[in-house]
């Protein structure tokens, strides 16, 4: 709840920037906190970032304090206010009775009320100074236990957003049923609710979180560039990244530094990736109908709310490491909770749990795994708008459109079906890629799509987002 709310607002106010969301009130993030930066198991997926309980003075050399000076500024003034709706029904003949109806709702709000905010700035200047001829005690247990592991580096905070005064996370979810004939309700939930010719069964909640004073709600980090001696440089810019100096001595580069494959053109580089990650495409593909089309379903029903999107990609982050998940973590409603337990019943079914990991480098495991992770790197009307084009017509349109991003960039309208390509669907899909930096335009008989220079990986997770969903719907 109050994760999804940080993550609203930083989307809101820093799209694409330096922000980073907190995601718990139990991280206490001052100015010099010292994060660990964990790279993620795809190069082009967002790092996730550990505060840990030190500052920078803890992890170095010597007694005196470093000590920078703060530059506080109001910031703005935040309120919003984010709704979801989802509705379905049923109709269905049984043996004793001769039909039942079946029709649920369910809504739900988050309101954030953080009020007048306020940001903290290191004057870096001074941290500069004060950071000169300064050493890491690389005998220090964060240093040590940090380097061991190679996806992993230092930042330290050099802003954060904090509250001026108490403010509130209020999350409202109304859920709803109404049943015609005979049938006996059972939720993980709720008792048995027995219901004989008509009747109806409702649940309400509503929680409000109290947020005190002084909470950071977002920061931005300076990360470090760690030599075999302790010497440290800060990272001064944005697209410069930190880590600890490899050992050896002719491999100079640092652990930490991107991974993603160099090219000339970026036609070229997605063309590369999608075709490195065909397997598990292919995989997909090859699925019992049965199974692809409820993966497809269930997949779909999770991208009506963020949350639960965010919630199945940790579960599957578990599962990749051999860790086995804690269901308790998702905090998604009813329904959705549901959705996301069959995917994962069909996961177990399918035996390939285990060979995921083991290792194995395709698998139905690491496959959903890519499918949700890009999912999660979209925007939120990114995947509002995927999710509605999520059709067993309109997929291999989108497919077809996707190959002739990583493309020559353009092919005849003919080509992307014309019965499916619709006006109503044209926009969307327009809107769509818009979404993800690249821009859709009809010219004549043809459709021409260009990749807008922008930074992140926008353009590839939505092409893989695709084809993933899209090797779900291909027909046998």
């Amino acid at each position: 709840m109050f994760a999804t709310a940080t993550r609203n607002f930083v989307e809101e106010v820093d799209h694409g920037g330096l922000l980073i969301p907190v995601s718990s009130l139990n991280d206490s993030i001052c100015v010099l906190t010292v994060v660990v930066k964990r790279k993620q198991f795809w190069f082009w997926q967002r790092p996730k970032y550990i505060p840990t309980d030190f500052d920078l003075t803890d992890i170095l050399t010597g007694d005196t304090p470093i000590k920078p000076g703060i530059i506080e500024t109001d910031f703005i003034k935040f309120n919003g206010t984010y709704g979801e709706n989802i509705k379905g029904n049923v109709d269905a003949n049984f043996v004793n009775v001769s039909s039942v109806t079946l029709e649920g709702k369910e809504s739900s709000k988050l309101q954030s009320s953080f009020g007048s905010l306020k940001k903290e700035e290191v004057d870096v200047q001074k941290l500069l100074r004060d950071s000169k001829d300064r050493l890491l005690d690389m005998s220090h247990s964060l240093v040590q236990q940090t380097k061991e592991k190679h996806k992993q580096s230092f930042g330290v905070v050099k802003e954060r957003i904090v509250t001026t005064q108490p403010c509130s996370v209020i999350e409202e979810v109304q859920q709803g049923g109404q049943c015609g004939g005979g049938l006996s309700l059972c939720g993980p939930k709720n008792p048995k609710v027995s219901l004989k010719q008509n009747g109806s069964l409702s649940k309400d909640s509503n929680v409000t979180m109290e947020i005190p004073v002084h909470t950071t709600i977002a920061y931005a980090l300076i990360e470090l560039e760690i030599k075999h001696d302790g010497h440290y440089e800060l990272c001064l810019m944005s697209d410069t990244n930190g880590g600890f100096e490899v050992d050896g001595p002719v491999w100079k580069r640092l652990v930490g530094a991107s991974g993603s494959p160099t090219d000339t053109s970026e036609n070229s580089r997605l063309r590369q990736e999608l075709e490195r990650l065909s397997d598990h495409f292919q995989l997909l593909s090859a699925l019992p109908a049965t199974t692809k089309s409820s993966l497809l379903q269930n997949i779909t029903k999770v991208m009506e709310a963020r949350s639960a999107v965010s919630s199945l990609q940790s579960v599957l982050d578990q599962m990749c490491l051999g860790k086995t998940p804690d269901l308790g973590d998702i905090t998604t409603t009813g329904s959705l909770k549901q959705n996301t337990q069959a995917i994962l019943d069909l996961l177990e079914q399918s035996g390939q749990v285990k060979s995921a990991q083991a290792g194995q480098s395709t698998s139905l495991l690491t496959a959903l795994h890519l499918i949700t992770s890009a999912i999660d790197e979209m925007t939120n009307d990114c995947i509002a708008i995927l999710g509605m084009c999520c059709s067993l017509y309109v997929l291999p349109c989108l497919e077809l459109l996707v190959q002739c991003v990583s493309g020559k960039g353009d092919m005849p309208l003919s080509s992307a079906g014309s019965a499916t390509l619709t006006e109503d669907i044209y926009e969307k899909t327009e809107h769509l890629f818009a979404s993800s930096n690249v821009s859709l335009k009809k010219d004549g008989d043809k459709v021409k799509m260009e990749i807008n220079q922008q930074p992140g990986h926008l353009p590839l997770v939505l092409c893989i987002a695709v084809r993933g969903l899209a090797s779900l719907a291909h027909s046998d």
